[in-house]
């Protein structure tokens, strides 16, 4: 019976994982050092960031409002926070036609003028397309779809550029 190397290297990781585990703890318990469990006490596990699955294709803060971040998601839309990360929601249920976005910006002359390319950039072997731009004009409450993926040329989004500093002109690829 053939064994395959993957196997062996996986056996062999565990073994040095254990072997090592048992030394270490050795030494630390000879060394003397002892760790205060009451120390943590004190401490909750608490979920850092949404109650969602998935991975995190793009990541925006707002110039001039250090709390206030957008995340955009594979299959999950976007996400705001404005207390720097402590709690988030949802923005854009409800508004877009596909839930994979792949790029997000906010115009550097309006803070509530949020733009978000929808579709993955990445190549997976599980990627979802997109369906174009949606543009939010009240910091994410409204979404209204701008290009349609035949109007783009391309079924994915990942990149945003503002052309000048009133944002009046925008390109996407």
């Amino acid at each position: 019976m053939m064994v395959s190397s993957q196997r062996v290297l996986s056996i062999l990781f565990v073994l040095v994982f254990l072997f090592s585990f048992l030394f270490l703890g050795e030494s630390i318990t000879q060394a003397g050092t002892k760790v205060d469990l009451s120390q943590f006490k004190a401490m909750k596990w608490r979920c850092v960031g949404p109650y969602r699955g998935g991975r995190v294709t793009c990541v925006t803060g707002v110039s001039g409002q250090p709390l206030v971040y957008y995340f955009g998601a594979t299959g999950g839309g976007v996400w705001k926070s404005e207390d720097a990360g402590l709690n988030w929601r949802n923005v854009s249920d409800g508004y877009f036609n596909t839930g994979s976005v792949g790029a997000i910006a906010v115009a550097p002359s309006d803070p509530n003028v949020v733009y978000v390319g929808m579709g993955e950039s990445s190549l997976r072997n599980d990627i979802s397309p997109g369906d174009g731009v949606y543009k939010s004009e009240d910091g994410g409450k409204t979404w209204k779809h701008q290009t349609h993926q035949a109007d783009s040329g391309s079924s994915s989004k990942s990149r945003f550029g503002l052309c000048d500093s009133v944002g009046s002109c925008l390109w996407s690829e």
